[in-house]
Protein backbone atom coordinates (compact mmCIF):
# COMPACT_ATOMS: atom_id res chain seq x y z
CA UNK A 1 0.00 0.00 0.00
CA UNK A 2 2.71 2.56 -0.60
CA UNK A 3 0.76 4.40 -3.26
CA UNK A 4 -1.47 5.54 0.02
CA UNK A 5 1.36 5.77 2.50
CA UNK A 6 3.13 8.04 -0.78
CA UNK A 7 -0.47 10.20 -1.15
CA UNK A 8 -1.44 10.51 2.44
CA UNK A 9 1.57 9.68 4.69
CA UNK A 10 1.87 7.47 7.99
CA UNK A 11 -2.02 7.93 8.71
CA UNK A 12 -3.16 6.60 5.24
CA UNK A 13 -4.74 3.36 7.57
CA UNK A 14 -7.03 5.68 9.31
CA UNK A 15 -7.71 8.42 6.27
CA UNK A 16 -8.36 5.55 3.48
CA UNK A 17 -9.28 2.06 4.44
CA UNK A 18 -12.94 1.19 4.70
CA UNK A 19 -14.71 0.71 8.59
CA UNK A 20 -15.65 -2.76 7.89
CA UNK A 21 -11.65 -3.47 6.97
CA UNK A 22 -10.33 -2.12 10.08
CA UNK A 23 -13.04 -3.33 12.72
CA UNK A 24 -12.07 -6.75 11.05
CA UNK A 25 -8.14 -5.98 11.70
CA UNK A 26 -8.60 -4.78 15.26
CA UNK A 27 -10.86 -7.89 16.52
CA UNK A 28 -7.86 -9.93 14.71
CA UNK A 29 -5.30 -8.10 16.23
CA UNK A 30 -7.04 -8.60 20.04
CA UNK A 31 -7.82 -11.79 19.78
CA UNK A 32 -3.79 -12.97 18.26
CA UNK A 33 -2.89 -10.51 21.51
CA UNK A 34 -5.32 -12.54 23.70
CA UNK A 35 -3.45 -15.41 22.18
CA UNK A 36 0.43 -14.08 22.13
CA UNK A 37 1.53 -17.65 21.08
CA UNK A 38 0.34 -17.57 17.90
CA UNK A 39 1.32 -14.69 17.03
CA UNK A 40 4.93 -13.24 17.09
CA UNK A 41 5.71 -8.94 17.97
CA UNK A 42 2.66 -6.66 17.38
CA UNK A 43 2.09 -5.59 13.53
CA UNK A 44 0.93 -3.23 11.58
CA UNK A 45 -2.63 -3.35 11.43
CA UNK A 46 -2.52 -4.18 7.58
CA UNK A 47 -0.94 -7.59 8.82
CA UNK A 48 -4.14 -8.89 10.55
CA UNK A 49 -6.16 -8.49 7.40
CA UNK A 50 -7.16 -11.09 4.92
CA UNK A 51 -5.85 -11.38 1.22
CA UNK A 52 -9.31 -10.13 0.20
CA UNK A 53 -9.11 -6.96 2.14
CA UNK A 54 -6.53 -5.60 -0.20
CA UNK A 55 -8.68 -5.88 -3.08
CA UNK A 56 -10.84 -3.69 -0.90
CA UNK A 57 -8.79 -1.28 0.02
CA UNK A 58 -7.91 -0.71 -3.44
CA UNK A 59 -11.41 -0.22 -4.41
CA UNK A 60 -11.84 2.55 -1.66
CA UNK A 61 -8.93 4.31 -3.00
CA UNK A 62 -9.99 3.56 -6.73
CA UNK A 63 -8.01 7.20 -7.78
CA UNK A 64 -5.20 6.36 -6.95
CA UNK A 65 -4.87 2.99 -8.36
CA UNK A 66 -6.63 3.12 -11.73
CA UNK A 67 -3.90 4.49 -13.39
CA UNK A 68 -2.25 0.98 -12.66
CA UNK A 69 -5.29 -1.31 -12.76
CA UNK A 70 -7.63 -1.53 -15.73
CA UNK A 71 -11.15 -1.96 -13.87
CA UNK A 72 -12.02 -2.78 -10.82
CA UNK A 73 -14.02 -5.63 -11.94
CA UNK A 74 -10.27 -7.20 -13.29
CA UNK A 75 -8.97 -6.24 -9.71
CA UNK A 76 -11.73 -8.23 -7.99
CA UNK A 77 -11.71 -11.11 -10.16
CA UNK A 78 -8.34 -11.89 -10.39
CA UNK A 79 -7.94 -11.40 -5.90
CA UNK A 80 -10.95 -13.87 -5.53
CA UNK A 81 -9.27 -16.82 -8.00
CA UNK A 82 -5.90 -16.22 -5.83
CA UNK A 83 -7.41 -15.97 -2.98
CA UNK A 84 -9.36 -19.43 -3.09
CA UNK A 85 -6.07 -21.04 -4.52
CA UNK A 86 -4.47 -19.35 -1.32
CA UNK A 87 -6.70 -20.28 0.96
CA UNK A 88 -6.62 -24.26 -0.80
CA UNK A 89 -2.93 -24.19 -0.32
CA UNK A 90 -2.87 -22.76 3.68
CA UNK A 91 -5.19 -25.47 4.49
CA UNK A 92 -3.01 -28.07 3.61
CA UNK A 93 -4.55 -29.09 -0.41
CA UNK A 94 -2.87 -29.92 -3.37
CA UNK A 95 -3.54 -27.67 -6.59
CA UNK A 96 -3.85 -29.53 -9.87
CA UNK A 97 -1.34 -28.03 -12.63
CA UNK A 98 -4.39 -26.11 -14.65
CA UNK A 99 -4.90 -24.12 -11.63
CA UNK A 100 -1.07 -23.40 -10.56
CA UNK A 101 -1.26 -22.09 -14.53
CA UNK A 102 -4.32 -19.94 -13.70
CA UNK A 103 -2.35 -18.62 -10.80
CA UNK A 104 0.65 -18.11 -12.67
CA UNK A 105 -1.01 -16.44 -16.01
CA UNK A 106 -2.88 -14.02 -12.86
CA UNK A 107 0.55 -13.28 -11.75
CA UNK A 108 2.02 -12.93 -15.08
CA UNK A 109 -0.96 -9.99 -16.08
CA UNK A 110 -0.23 -8.44 -12.62
CA UNK A 111 3.33 -7.53 -13.56
CA UNK A 112 2.47 -6.57 -16.85
CA UNK A 113 -0.16 -4.31 -15.50
CA UNK A 114 1.09 -2.82 -12.88
CA UNK A 115 4.81 -3.45 -13.39
CA UNK A 116 5.97 -5.45 -10.39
Amino acid sequence: MSRLFENEGSDWWAKCVPTSVKKYAETRKISFEKNSWLEGAAAAPLYYVDFGHLADIIVQNWSRFEDLIPSQHWLKQRFEELEKARNFIAHNRFLLENEFERIEMYISDWSKQVGF
